[in-house]
This record gives structure tokens, sequence and C-alpha cells, in this order.
């Protein structure tokens, strides 16, 4: 089976959390140049955690670990058998704190964020006309330098949005680590998918 992960500190969680389910992990760490290793039953690909979708879509990997904000970003047609509760945090709405909004009032609303697609998902529902940028980084200097109004990104505690002025107005929604699956491969490879997620279920519990 192969099994695609995101680098970083969602690695590190997930790897403990398959070697509570039997799956040892650890040559993902012998060497952080390789991107492919050989891990007993498991071939582990390391991605870019906005690349997981893409791989486990299209069958270059029978299942990924993924924050559920890249996967609903990205909306493609995959399984998601469990939430692994790593990585928790908040999609949010912030604005600056010494320029509140009444986005009523305002005749054009400007909102950046590295998730166009959710965004705009979210002003919909909340019936706000706004003009929606992308950016890949560094979101919270959108309001500080006029290029936006808003913001849409997630946090964890928000000490990042108060150390640069701004200040949270709503929640888009909760934000956690999945296990995805192609749904093709779980045809195919049943047993041995089922027997994975069987055991992650286990050690969650």
């Amino acid at each position: 089976m192969i099994l695609a992960l995101p680098k970083g500190r969602i690695m590190e969680e997930s790897a403990a959390l398959f070697a509570r389910a039997g799956y040892d992990l650890s040559p993902v760490f012998a060497d952080n140049r390789k991107l492919v290793h050989e891990c007993g039953a498991l071939r582990v690909l390391v991605l870019r955690n906005s690349d997981i979708a893409t791989y486990v879509a299209h069958g270059a990997a029978d299942l990924g670990v993924a924050g559920s904000d890249v996967l609903d970003e990205e909306g493609r047609e995959l399984l998601e058998p469990l939430d692994l509760g790593i990585g928790r945090c908040r999609m949010i709405v912030a604005e600056r704190a010494d320029q509140r909004i009444d986005d009523r009032s305002l005749s054009h609303l400007r909102v950046a964020t590295k998730y166009p697609r959710t965004t705009r998902a979210y002003l919909q529902r909340k019936g706000i006309t706004a003009e929606v940028i992308k950016l890949s980084g560094a979101i919270e200097l959108g309001p500080l330098t006029g290029l936006c109004d808003r913001i849409i990104d997630i946090t964890q505690t928000g000490e990042t949005l108060r150390q640069n002025g701004l200040v949270e107005i709503d929640t888009v929604g909760e934000v956690s680590t999945r296990l995805v699956v192609n749904p093709a491969r779980l045809k195919l490879d049943g047993e041995r998918i089922g027997a994975l997620i069987a055991a992650l279920e286990h050690a969650l519990a």
C-alpha cells in the first residue's frame, strides 16, 4: 500500500499514531532528503499537505493524511473514514482591530485567503458580496498593507493575529487531520486497506 504523508509536525504525530496501530514509519525520519520510503507493508510518500489529495485522487497513493481545510478546498471525491484527532485548529475571519468594518456599508469588500473555494462558499452562506484575493503566505500582512479588508485563515491560538493587530470576528469551521482513501483503490485492495483503517481506529480508541 502507498501512503501519502505531509511534511512537518503532522507527519511526526501521524507516525506516532501509526506506530500504535502496528505500522512502523520510523524509516521516514532516517533521511529527510528522500521523498519515498519503504516502511514494511507501507511505501510512504512525503509530500506537501496541499498535494496529498491530488496524489490520492489520481491513484498515485492508496491513502493519505491531510488537513480537512485542504480537503474541503480541493473538493475531491475521496473517502474520509477517520478523523485522526491531530492538528486541530479553526478556520477564522479576521480584520484590523483598529479599523473595524461594517460590511453592509462598505461598497467593495476584499478578503484575502489561501482558501478561495472555501471562502466563496462561506461568503455565499453569509450573503456577503466580496472580492476574494488568493495568497500563498503571510496572510496577516494583507489588511496591514491595504491589500484587503479581511482575511480567512487557520489559527490554533490566535497569537499571530494579535501580534499583527488583527481581531477574530467569525469562525468558518473546525479543522482537523483526516485519513483519506481513494475509492477505487479501496475496491481493489479492500482487505489490506480495511485492516489498516481498523488498526488506526483501535489505536485512536
